[in-house]
């Protein structure tokens, strides 16, 4: 087990994650627009606040994934690496009369994960930088916005309040133990929202949006007819994505796959067939 992961597990780690795309959203309609496109109740967030959403295309197939947080001037979007230009481009499709402007801030901006059991024991102290409540892993944690230049100073200090360093790959494990899906991986450009089980990112109550008639035609009906779950595999190869098994009768189809050392065998996250 690497140091990083037993961080992630049972301590404090920190992570650089500033490949992931941040764009600041301004202008007077934003709330209205992000409203109208995205999955979740926008106009309801107060500064401060903050929701996981996707971007869905009028048939209800997930385009992208974001977290947003709301503030008094602007919103702040969040998303993976290869969706900070798409997620631009699909806001701006359907931007049309709205006021609203796009700047692309993952340059000149740092965003680090502090994720882990005692990861909320990590307190730094007032600055140029700030928090929200975003974890890769789905351990309890936070993610620091900061200044690129700021980034060096903000690690010493998790360091120096017990935080350890860990990888990508390390958070990768921890993620799929805890059955945490990824765009790219095992959310798709196909994916319904309830296929991935990621419902904390649909609002029912909302009213109109993109994709919104698929959605709720689906809850009517009840069912999808298959749904993102984490299973164990036997032995401690992980299985290839698209690799086709079953489990407990059903077919399921691979979408990622590590070796978990806390359970000793390999473990991944598949499409099962209900």
């Amino acid at each position: 087990m690497s140091e990083g992961y037993e961080a992630l597990r049972d301590g404090a780690a920190w992570l650089d994650l500033s490949a992931r795309g941040r764009i600041v959203a301004r202008g007077r309609d934003r709330a209205r627009l992000l409203h109208n496109i995205t999955s979740n109740d926008v106009k309801k967030m107060a500064p401060g606040s903050s929701c996981y959403a996707f971007l869905l295309s009028p048939q209800g197939r997930i385009q992208a994934d974001l977290h947003l947080v709301c503030f008094a001037d602007h919103f702040w979007i969040d998303t993976e690496p290869e969706l900070r230009e798409k997620v631009q481009r699909h806001i701006l499709k359907y931007r049309v009369a709205d006021q609203v402007e796009l700047e692309d801030v993952t340059g000149q901006t740092a965003a680090i994960g502090v994720e882990g059991p005692t990861a909320e024991s990590i307190v730094l102290p007032a600055g140029g930088h700030w928090a929200a409540p975003f974890t890769v892993t789905g351990q309890p944690g936070y993610r620091v916005y900061c200044a690129a230049s700021e980034m060096a100073g903000l690690v010493a200090q998790i360091e120096a309040a017990g935080g350890r360093p860990a990888t990508l790959e390390d958070a990768r494990i921890v993620r799929i133990e805890n059955g945490r899906p990824v765009y790219g991986e095992d959310i798709r450009e196909t994916s319904l929202p309830q296929e991935t089980q990621q419902m904390q990112a649909v609002s029912f109550t909302k009213g109109c949006y993109i994709g919104q008639e698929i959605v709720e035609r689906i809850r009517a009906m009840g069912q999808v007819h298959r749904k993102l779950q984490r299973i164990e595999l036997e032995g401690a190869e992980p299985a290839a994505p698209g690799a086709k098994l079953t489990v407990g009768g059903h077919e399921a189809e691979i979408t990622s796959s590590v070796y978990s050392p806390r359970l000793g065998k390999a473990i991944a996250l598949a499409y099962v067939r209900s």
